[in-house]
């Protein structure tokens, strides 16, 4: 095993039914978020995303796509007569809700939507075949052709986030009448696949199965659904590919395009054996679910190999092929990666899920080694990406995530109808609102990592944390001024004086940062190690440990090679990039640059839409009136002075349409 293997924290390991029926004292380390500025998006979530996404799925939303989920089940389950609707990985929508009411529910007990739960988990039931299988388009729609279209159709990418939902319910409430229908489920593929004869030598064109057998292998101890991630790990990319003879075995004909003369497994990351890659390519999301799984599966079985290829795509994809803001895939044509450097801002992707993968295969990083790097992507995606995909009534989100918007482009370009300039309702392919709702729903899970006797603090969230450090019985409370102002107190109490260590991120936003320990000051540069500033000592009850990080606005640049953003610059805060947008600086933004020797202004706005940091600087802009060439002239615009606003980006675009730009002139 490797000498780094860490503690999970935040997910129960033992099974076994709870003293107390329905809400079980849960077993191993917990961390409990109490953070003003992150409580209210869990609040949030509680109170409106879980209850609208229910109404969603059960298609009640005026105005919005029609989901199907909901129906599918009840067809499938004999409950009602109907054709199946929606993509054929629409049981993934339910899978998902279901996995954030369980993480809901370990944070705050609500019988109201245990017993819609409990609904929709008899409804999956019922819908369960007589042999284990479970999935709704080849039940209803395509009844005799299962496991013919893995390439395409996604049952193992449903069955594993129905997994993922029946882990996290069964540990929010010990009930376990969804886990056991996984269970069979996971055993009917386990006959199906392997490398024993007469079995499947294939694996699901999505990933997502890896993973979640990865965690009900932590739940139950059974070491065949250990041994069925490993399989599917180590079966892609494989020859002879399964992919390319099952899609000749169909006659070359896919699912969404009808007969193709082309397959790229390149797409599904079937290229090649995962431990040979060493850049990330095609579909964003399903690399990072699969990334996720190879780094649990190399600290679970020491498999120096497949740790290397974790670092290797990690370094690639976060070094040349990730945005500013924490985005993936930058391209709509497959929601896939395409090169290095190559990150557009007006037609990019950064698809939701993609990021929310990102902050998946991070965490599981910070597991395999605690190394700064991995918590200061996840804090930028989750701060930035994520946070802003969603808009603060919790009920519009955006799929796609863009650095740039005209909004009239984006109606009348067809390169960029993708992006749009206001958040949706609700997505035919409505695969982000439910992975967002999950991800804020289980954010204490993210906070701290554990390793021998040492706490890794990852994320600065305001928090209570109960683990055991060198053999000692300790609560940490975290408080946290984030993301506003660097102010980080973390009180210790062990329950009897014990020598461990309690680590601190030291941030790359962060030029320096002061630490004192029950107000003595400690020579950070002398106790960093891997970005972590590392304090070993006897701890007592009541001991304290005070973080200072400098919070100024600075500016960021990008690589030459990014061509994209020669000669820009972007503003971050702390963990914060803004944007400009026109509601604050008018029309068009093109003609707005940034002065070169400008300095920044910081001001708290209680009336920014729940209050924020809004940033201002001396710039210009082009007087439009002093054209008088024509489409084209010889004679150079003139400019003006002007002062430049800047809001966080994760609250754009919930003040009406209108232009949007990161990126700016300087």
């Amino acid at each position: 095993m490797s000498e780094f293997a860490g503690t999970e924290i935040g997910t129960t390991v033992q099974p076994g039914q709870p003293d107390q029926p329905g809400y079980p004292e849960l077993s191993g380390q917990r961390a409990s978020v109490q953070d003003e500025f992150w409580e209210r998006y869990i609040r949030l979530v509680q109170d409106t995303v879980i209850p609208y996404q229910y109404e969603a799925l059960h298609d009640r939303v005026a105005g919005a796509e029609p989901s199907h989920a909901i129906a599918n089940f009840e067809i499938a389950a004999g409950r009602r007569e109907g054709k199946f609707g929606g993509m054929v990985f629409q049981d993934s929508d339910v899978a998902k809700w279901l996995e954030a009411v369980g993480y809901s529910l370990r944070i705050r007990r609500d019988p109201e939507l245990e017993r819609q739960a409990d609904e929709v988990i008899d409804l999956v039931g019922e819908a369960q075949q007589a042999d284990g299988y479970l999935n709704t388009y080849f039940t209803v729609k395509e009844p005799g052709k299962r496991w013919t279209n893995l390439q395409d159709c996604h049952e193992l990418y449903c069955a594993g986030h129905f997994i993922e939902a029946a882990v996290a319910y069964y540990e929010a409430t010990g009930k376990d009448k969804l886990l056991n229908v996984m269970r069979r489920m996971a055993d009917h593929i386990d006959s199906v696949f392997g490398p024993e004869e007469g079995k499947l030598k294939g694996y699901d064109g999505h990933q997502e199965i890896e993973l979640a057998l990865v965690k009900l292998h932590r739940l139950t101890g059974e070491e065949k659904y250990l041994k069925l991630s490993l399989f599917f790990i180590d079966q892609r990319g494989q020859e002879p590919n399964f992919l390319r003879r099952e899609w000749e075995n169909r006659g070359r004909v896919s699912h969404w395009s009808g007969r193709t003369d082309h397959l790229d497994t390149a797409y599904n990351q079937a290229h090649i054996p995962v431990r040979e890659q060493t850049v990330a390519v095609g579909h964003s999301v399903r690399a990072v679910y699969m990334y996720t799984a190879m780094a649990d599966l190399a600290r679970l079985t020491g498999d120096e190999a497949l740790r290397e290829a974790c670092v290797r795509l990690w370094n690639n994809m976060t070094e040349r092929q990730m945005y500013i803001t924490g985005g993936i895939g930058s391209t709509h044509h497959g929601e896939a990666f395409t090169f290095d450097y190559d990150l557009p801002n007006d037609t990019v992707y950064a698809e939701t899920c993609a990021s929310i993968g990102l902050i998946f295969f991070a965490r599981r990083m910070l597991e395999l080694a605690p190394e700064a790097r991995y918590a200061d992507v996840m804090e930028r995606a989750l701060y930035n990406n994520v946070l802003g995909s969603m808009a603060q009534d919790g009920k519009h989100y955006f799929y796609v995530n863009p650095l740039e918007v005209w909004p009239q482009a984006c109606t009348c370009n067809p390169g960029k109808q993708h992006v749009k300039a206001q958040r949706q309702g609700w997505f035919g392919c409505a695969c982000c609102p439910p992975n967002v709702a999950r991800l804020l729903a289980s954010l204490n899970q993210y906070i701290y990592t554990v390793h021998s006797d040492t706490l890794y603090t990852n994320l600065y969230i305001g928090s209570e944390l109960k683990t055991t450090l060198g053999g000692t019985e300790v609560k940490v409370t975290q408080s946290s001024k984030l993301p506003w102002e660097g102010t980080v107190t973390l009180k210790v109490d062990p329950a009897e004086a014990g020598e461990f260590a309690i680590a601190l991120r030291i941030p790359s936003w962060s030029a320096a940062g002061k630490i004192r320990v029950n107000g003595e000051p400690v020579p950070v540069a002398e106790v960093v190690e891997r970005g972590y500033a590392v304090i070993r000592r006897e701890w007592q009850a009541g001991d304290t440990v005070e973080l200072i990080l400098p919070m100024e606005a600075h500016r960021l640049y990008a690589h030459p090679n990014l061509r994209e953003n020669a000669g820009k610059t972007v503003i971050q805060r702390g963990p914060l990039v803004y944007c400009l947008e026109s509601a604050d600086n008018g029309e068009p933004l093109s003609s707005i640059s940034l002065s070169k020797e400008g300095r920044f202004t910081e001001a708290y706005d209680e009336e920014l839409l729940g209050g924020a940091v809004v940033i201002r600087a001396a710039g210009y802009r082009v007087e439009e009136q002093s054209w008088s060439g024509g489409l084209y002239g010889s004679t150079r615009t003139a400019v003006q002075p002007v002062e430049v606003t800047a809001i966080p980006y994760y609250l754009w675009g919930n003040r009406g349409s209108g232009e949007m730009k990161v990126w700016i002139p300087e």
